[in-house]
């Protein structure tokens, strides 16, 4: 190997010089020996190889790569990474070939992250070539789907927030898609779940069924929809996710969801009980359920603040106590250490605490109107009639007077503009 590179350097005319490399590249390439294509690697990144000459084999040897094992591949690749390093910005092109190869096979072997990672070290911001918007984007999203895949929201949002800087100029329609259900499914992850539904309701909306060579199929825009219910379901109550459960429960295709008949009841405010909650649990993901700092799942969290605000149209007052039984909050269970003997302490007046709590926190946020009344462990529901009933009469006030000077108008003969 060392006398056909001496030969091959040895060789004055350049076109020359290139065909006996590409010859000592394919022997290489068909051998799979590892240690040979070290070191072609070191010899084409040596001071014996013209940069003309290194760029135009290490283009081959990187399109080439992908004939090798798999195994062989990832440790010649990373072999060539590392040796290129300190000469990157001579070889940003063969740089890019390799790490797209790489982040291919990751990616066939379901190592999302390894694959994001190895794209994410692609210099989109180089001053050496030139680079379009469009590719950037294409990278940015990409990164962000492959971190999605192992619902990695924070490292996902790096490459969307750069990727955002893009997509407002951007014509490419299906990678301003793509992006679309990249951030729908980051808000998602982050459990900013109204912001969330509104995305993956825009989403569901599509009217185009062909977007560039892509088709976009009626259960896509179905899964969008159901996104879009399920997350409108776990957001915080209140009367923003009220509008958004109105315009969702309006709309005819949410009646064909296997989710619709919750739906409909948290629409309509009736309390969930625990069998209803229990069967729309088995249609949440991982993280739809995951455990809170206050030991209560998002699920959890989300059924007791809907149930609260149900109350709240049902009830006038009700104490802590039975709020805590409505809720469905189980009692406080703490294990005691007595000698050899463990014993379970059940604190049922922590339901109370932790319906005052919960209550108020709503009320404080404004997303329930009420009173709390501690010393007799009573809250005191709100109603909103009285103050719409007052609207309404000012609206009729209002129209009254604006007949009686239409009224005058026409006595005096004064023409009145429609």
């Amino acid at each position: 190997m060392d006398g056909a590179f001496a030969s091959a350097s040895a060789i004055s005319d350049q076109r020359q010089k290139i065909e006996q490399y590409k010859l000592i590249l394919s022997s290489v390439i068909t051998s799979s020996d590892i240690g040979q294509a070290k070191k072609f690697i070191d010899h084409m990144l040596s001071d014996d190889v013209p940069l003309v000459v290194s760029r135009q084999l290490l283009q081959i040897f990187a399109q080439e790569l992908g004939m090798l094992e798999p195994e062989s591949q990832k440790e010649i690749a990373h072999y060539t990474l590392t040796q290129i390093q300190p000469r990157v910005v001579s070889f940003e092109e063969q740089v890019l070939i390799i790490r797209e190869k790489l982040a291919e096979l990751y990616e066939s072997e379901q190592l999302w992250s390894k694959a994001a990672q190895m794209l994410s070290g692609i210099d989109l911001d180089s001053t050496m070539r030139v680079i379009d918007d469009t590719f950037r984007l294409s990278k940015c999203v990409q990164i962000a789907r492959l971190y999605l895949e192992d619902d990695d929201a924070v490292n996902a949002e790096a490459f969307i927030n750069k990727a955002s800087f893009l997509v407002s100029n951007s014509q490419h329609e299906v990678l301003n898609l793509q992006y679309k259900v990249c951030y729908a499914r980051i808000l998602d992850l982050k459990r900013k779940f109204l912001e969330a539904a509104l995305r993956y309701y825009d989403i569901s909306q599509i009217e185009k069924r062909q977007i560039g060579d892509e088709w976009i199929d009626e259960e896509a825009l179905q899964q969008a929809l159901s996104a879009a219910v399920t997350c409108t379901i776990l957001a915080a109550a209140g009367p923003q996710r009220s509008r958004v459960l109105a315009t969702l429960y309006k709309d005819e295709r949410c009646s064909k969801l296997k989710i619709y008949p919750i739906l409909q009841k948290v629409y309509l405010e009736r309390i969930l009980r625990k069998p209803e909650i229990d069967a729309f649990a088995e249609e949440l993901k991982a993280h739809q359920k995951a455990l809170l700092p206050d030991n209560f799942t998002v699920l959890d969290r989300a059924m007791i603040e809907h149930n609260l605000l149900s109350a709240s149209k049902l009830y006038t007052n009700i104490s802590f106590d039975e709020l805590g039984t409505l809720l469905g909050i189980a009692p406080q269970k703490v294990d005691l250490v007595l000698g050899e003997h463990v014993v379970r302490v059940i604190y049922p007046d922590m339901m109370a605490l932790i319906a005052e709590k919960i209550a108020s926190r709503m009320i404080y946020e404004d997303r329930m109107r009420g009173s709390i009344d501690q010393v007799e462990a009573v809250i005191h529901f709100e109603d909103d009639t009285e103050e719409l009933q007052q609207w309404d009469q000012q609206i009729v006030g209002l129209c009254q007077a604006l007949n009686d000077v239409l009224d005058s108008m026409a006595k005096k003969g004064l023409s009145i503009p429609v």
